[in-house]
């Protein structure tokens, strides 16, 4: 009889020992639980690594020329060819025998230089932030910064009131008056970023022939200069560019005298003035297509 007793209660404590294996792993219990753990434990997908961007030399033609046409300078500088191909175009006089295309030549001129100016609003906030960020230890180039950047802006700044009065906002009589004082701060303003310019080609000059001699040094022992090689060569395009860009401040200045003197000084010829604000188009619309 013990022997029974000792049986059944072995078998009763099996069953319990039974019961309870087998409760943590009801559907409604922890199949979850170790659902999640192997969720955690398995790595996580493998993700598709990020593209490089496209270098300018391989950059797609059609997104280049979204990414020019969505600044403000970009849209304002094919305006700026168009107004002056037309200039030149009536200055030729190709179309002197054709009154009624002229008439539409000098109506098209005309009104992209309002728009012109349309796209200049606000535009000085750029000189007032260029000359709050320049800092120089030499008075001489502060000055220099002053009238190259502070000309700069007040040209812009007054070129919105000329655009209010031709645009028939404010009286028009006021207009002339605008557009002295407009070129005025125009013709300073160029002055003085030609002058601060060449003073940048002095310095590219003095660094070009430090790179050169290194390179020559290293050439004479036998040691590469592959790194001086690379900066020489982008440092002769910035030459290149910054010659570029003096030769559009003048042919911009030269137009600006023009308006001072009303058309009537000793250069004011029609096809001179066309052909300058033609050069000036071309040469900032190469900067802007090649800084995007």
């Amino acid at each position: 009889m013990p022997r029974r007793t000792k049986l059944a209660l072995s078998t009763e404590a099996v069953d319990a020992i039974a019961r309870k294996t087998i409760e943590p792993f009801s559907i409604s219990g922890d199949w979850n639980h170790f659902d999640s753990m192997d969720s955690k434990s398995a790595p996580p997908p493998p993700q598709n690594p990020k593209p490089n961007p496209p270098s300018k030399g391989s950059r797609d033609l059609l997104n280049h020329v979204e990414a020019y046409l969505a600044k403000r300078d970009g849209v304002d500088k094919l305006l700026k060819i168009s107004r002056y191909t037309t200039k030149l175009i009536l200055a030729s006089s190709l179309f002197h025998s054709n009154p009624t295309l002229s008439h539409h030549l000098k109506s098209f001129e005309s009104s992209v230089g309002v728009s012109r100016k349309a796209f200049r609003l606000g535009k000085f906030v750029q000189d007032l932030n260029a000359l709050r960020s320049y800092h120089s230890h030499s008075k001489h180039d502060v000055l220099l910064s002053l009238i190259a950047y502070g000309g700069e802006g007040i040209y812009y700044f007054v070129e919105q009131f000329v655009w209010l009065a031709k645009s028939g906002l404010i009286d028009p009589k006021h207009a002339l008056t605008f557009q002295k004082l407009s070129a005025w701060a125009e013709l300073v303003g160029y002055l003085g970023s030609v002058a601060l310019k060449f003073r940048d080609l002095r310095a590219m000059a003095e660094e070009e022939a430090c790179l050169k001699s290194s390179v020559e040094i290293g050439g004479l022992r036998g040691v590469g200069c592959k790194e001086e090689e690379v900066r020489l060569g982008k440092l002769r395009e910035k030459k290149v560019m910054k010659k570029l860009s003096i030769v559009q401040d003048l042919a911009d200045a030269l137009m600006a005298l023009d308006d001072i003197l009303d058309g009537k000084g000793p250069f004011s010829k029609p096809l001179l003035m066309a052909s300058a604000g033609l050069l000036s188009a071309l040469i900032s619309t190469h900067k802007n297509w090649v800084s995007c």
